[in-house]
Parts: C-alpha cells; sequence; structure tokens
C-alpha cells in the first residue's frame, strides 16, 4: 500500500519555483525536531513553512508565510531562532533535504 505523497508533504515545488533552503534544529528529548523550508516562487516571493515533527514522524504545528525579500525571511528565521533558543536551548541550522515526488520517487537534483 503506498501512501499518498500530496497529504503528507509540508511544501509543494511548482513549476517556475525553486527551493530556497532548509533548516533543523538537533532532535530535542520528548518534543522532535522543528524544522524550517523555505522557497522561492515564480513572482520572486519567498514561502515559507516552519513545523514541529515528532518522534513518530508526524508533522505538527505548521505555520505558514510568504514574505516579499531575503531580508524579510532573515527576520522570520530570527524570530523563530530566538523562541527556540529561549524555550529549548537550540536553534535552526542549515540540513540537507530530499526533494521528493508525488509517486514516492527522488527528484532528479536531489540537494544534500
Amino acid at each position: 500500500m503506498s501512501r499518498d505523497l500530496s497529504k503528507v508533504a509540508v511544501m509543494r515545488i511548482e513549476k517556475g519555483e525553486e527551493l530556497f533552503g532548509g533548516w533543523a534544529t538537533a532532535a530535542i528529548p520528548e518534543v522532535g525536531i522543528y524544522k524550517l523550508l523555505a522557497k522561492t516562487k515564480a513572482d520572486g516571493t519567498i514561502e515559507w513553512a516552519h513545523f514541529v515533527q515528532r518522534d513518530s514522524g508526524v508533522k505538527e504545528k505548521v505555520l505558514r508565510g510568504t514574505v516579499e525579500t531575503r531580508e524579510e525571511f532573515a527576520v522570520v528565521k530570527n524570530a523563530i531562532n530566538d523562541n527556540l533558543h529561549r524555550i529549548f536551548g537550540v536553534t535552526l541550522q542549515e540540513v540537507g533535504y530530499d526533494i521528493g515526488k508525488l509517486d514516492g520517487k527522488k527528484a532528479a537534483g536531489t540537494l544534500h
């Protein structure tokens, strides 16, 4: 039985869009890993998604937004990092990531 990846994907990359980056915290015991993904849309804006991935793999508390510039994205990322550091003592670090297709296969040019 294959799972429908369109229902578990946090962010979809559409034609004309590019992955901007991926960041994650170290694993936080009994909480999971906080992650931040961002893409550049065809109009030049940056769309982001911030969430926690539990040890079970479930993704929760997904927050989304769009900003106009890299500078505005840096403000968002800094605010997230400030809160994560204050609450858990961790910050987001740039990480490798895989891009998957809806059929479950890895996309050509997968980034690491």
